[in-house]
């Protein structure tokens, strides 16, 4: 049968504060485990009102105190924004206090505009064009495959499973060079996914971490009794994808009946553009709709995303998803 996971963004809402965000996700972590999910994954964004989760590994500490089984890692971290040798020793550190649960996925888009890079004191869009390199070097920080000058502790010798992430062709590359499971983020940048799918698959080169090609794709997916209640459930982080496209981000907004309707033209098609990776209706519907990107991306694991304004709203969605989805097969 087909994996699932669940990737947040520790939204906070308007009118909520960030103790009330990171109480949700933790809600939301540990209802995900009791569901039978595989991981449970924190993405890292920065100065952004609405997102929450800048300070990954503290948050996925937080996490794993919260939760006895679940996998849970990054969503990724964005290596651009760090140094190889920080992140072997969060991540060894990570390990060391839940073992065997550690997943460690990699971006490299920077996302950031000259603030930022100020305020982190990097040169973010240099820092990504020696992207590769500083994955093989954090490997090896991780695995001491390789003889370095310096030995992270912890750090090294932690046993991280480490991904690669990706929305591009370059991701698809460089994971199936290095010998990485790789994950798409199709839920909010679908374009490429079927090229690059086949580019990791054809290219792919074993290694001891992972022997063959090993796909997890994102979707949003947002399931309730009726379509009805569905659709207005998906309204709240539909609202924030076309504040974010236009230039006037902020926090996750409460739902709005009908709210693709009242939208121009360009934003409909925006909406109906990501729309292509998504699952959004009854159980049945999202049922219907996963199993038809199963069949069509070969996908090993469906890494479930999708913010309500209401947290219960979001455990009931995951929770109807789950049930509806437990005889999806397998690619």
């Amino acid at each position: 049968m087909t994996r699932f996971s669940v990737l947040d963004l520790v939204p906070v809402r308007e009118g909520g504060t960030l103790t009330e965000a990171f109480a949700a996700t933790t809600g939301l972590a540990r209802a995900a485990e009791a569901f039978g999910c595989d991981r449970f994954w924190v993405a890292e964004h920065h100065a952004m009102d609405g997102i929450a989760g800048g300070a990954t590994s503290v948050v996925l500490a937080h996490i794993g105190n919260a939760t006895s089984r679940i996998r849970i890692g990054s969503g990724g971290i964005m290596l651009p924004n760090h140094t190889p040798f920080q992140i072997a020793e969060q991540f060894g550190t990570l390990d060391a206090l839940f073992p065997g649960r550690i997943d460690l996925g990699l971006g490299r888009a920077p996302g950031a505009g000259p603030e930022l890079q100020r305020a982190l004191r990097k040169n973010l869009h240099q820092a990504a064009e020696y992207f590769p390199q500083d994955v093989v070097e954090l490997r090896a920080l991780l695995t001491g495959d390789y003889d370095l000058p310096i030995a992270a502790t912890p750090g090294l010798g932690a046993k991280v499973e480490l991904w690669m992430l990706g929305s591009s062709l370059f991701g698809a590359s460089l994971a199936a060079k290095l010998g990485l499971p790789y994950a798409f983020a199709a839920h909010f940048a679908p374009d490429h996914l079927d090229a690059a799918l086949a580019v990791y698959r054809r290219d792919f080169q074993p290694s001891e971490a992972c022997p063959q090609p090993h796909v997890m794709v994102a979707m949003n997916v947002f399931a309730a009794e009726t379509e009805a209640a569905a659709r207005l459930l998906a309204s709240s982080q539909q609202q924030s994808f076309v504040r974010l496209r236009s230039g006037t981000p902020g926090k996750l907004p409460p739902p709005i009946a009908d709210y693709h309707d009242t939208l121009p033209a360009h934003a409909q098609a925006m909406l109906a553009h990501i729309g292509q990776a998504a699952a959004v209706g009854t159980p049945a519907q999202v049922r219907e709709a996963i199993a038809a990107f199963v069949a069509r991306t070969g996908a090993d694991e469906i890494l479930l995303s999708g913010a309500t304004y209401d947290p219960d709203a979001r455990i009931r969605s995951l929770e109807l998803t789950l049930e509806a989805c437990e005889t999806v097969p397998a690619a």
